[in-house]
């Protein structure tokens, strides 16, 4: 667990002007794009100027309006990049793209090619110790087999997702066997099936705002912890939940635009640690 959260690669992606009209949403908000790409480049800024990974920026796709939540694309553990199939089947080109640049970051690619599987990296958490995945509107059991497949090393706990697109909607890893989650009757009872189906013990951080739970959690080398999530501006009774946290390095960064098509903090990277790097 000692590497737990020690990336020193992201992944991540331009914002197609197509996202306003036609990313997919749950919701009628309007979307600012000057806003939403500023906000993005304020993430990016976060990663690569204030943490020092090395940010691999992959241009925006007009035809893939949701092609900035890169997170979906792959699930990276060790030196294995699996290659997911996204439940929405206007996403799966996007897939293309994310695959090349793990081909030259050189990892060893799996790819999800049974039509019958689904599978988005946002239902996917990593703990360092285990795999929960959430059962959802976008990820099936063929899909959660796969992964299963792909990591062998870690168990794989599947987790129904009661509402909201993705598991990690309202939940994330906020420290090592720390679990951020909302504080809806549904995120609570994806909670307790977690801590009752679980291989290991996890404290929790619980957010009065689901979408707040979807944070950041790194380590890094000469920063120690580090922790990304919204805004006080958009969630200032949650804000304060992490700000209890006073071993970690704290940053706020701007999402209200992208949580207008369902999109969290953690949907538009992919971090990945490379030996050597």
């Amino acid at each position: 667990m000692a590497s737990f959260g020690n990336f020193t690669h992201a992944i991540v992606r331009g914002i197609p002007a197509s996202l306003v009209q036609e990313a997919l949403r749950s919701s009628l908000c309007q979307v600012d794009l000057v806003k939403a790409q500023h906000q993005l480049q304020l993430h990016i800024g976060t990663l690569k100027d204030e943490l020092g990974l090395q940010v691999v920026e992959l241009p925006a796709d007009e035809s893939l309006p949701d092609c900035v939540f890169v997170e979906d694309c792959a699930v990276v553990c060790g030196d294995t990049a699996l290659i997911t199939r996204p439940g929405a089947p206007s996403r799966r080109k996007e897939t293309k793209a994310m695959k090349s640049a793990l081909q030259e970051l050189n990892f060893k690619i799996v790819e999800m090619k049974d039509d019958t599987a689904t599978l988005d990296g946002g239902d996917v958490l990593f703990t360092g110790r285990e795999f929960f995945v959430g059962l959802s509107k976008r990820t099936n059991h063929r899909g959660i087999e796969i992964l299963a497949g792909a990591f062998k090393d870690y168990p794989v706990s599947t987790l129904p997702v009661f509402e909201g697109l993705h598991l990690k909607s309202f939940c994330s890893m906020a420290g090592p066997d720390l679990i951020a989650f909302g504080s809806s009757e549904p995120a609570q009872k994806t909670l307790k099936i977690l801590q009752q189906t679980g291989d290991h013990h996890y404290k929790t951080l619980i957010l009065p705002d689901d979408a707040a739970a979807n944070c950041v959690f790194m380590n890094l080398s000469g920063k120690g912890q580090v922790l990304l999530h919204c805004t006080p501006e958009e969630y200032p009774n949650s804000a304060k939940v992490f700000e209890r946290l006073t071993d970690h390095l704290l940053f706020p960064v701007p999402n209200s635009e992208m949580s207008k098509v369902d999109g969290g903090l953690s949907c538009c990277s992919v971090l990945i640690s490379k030996t050597g790097s």
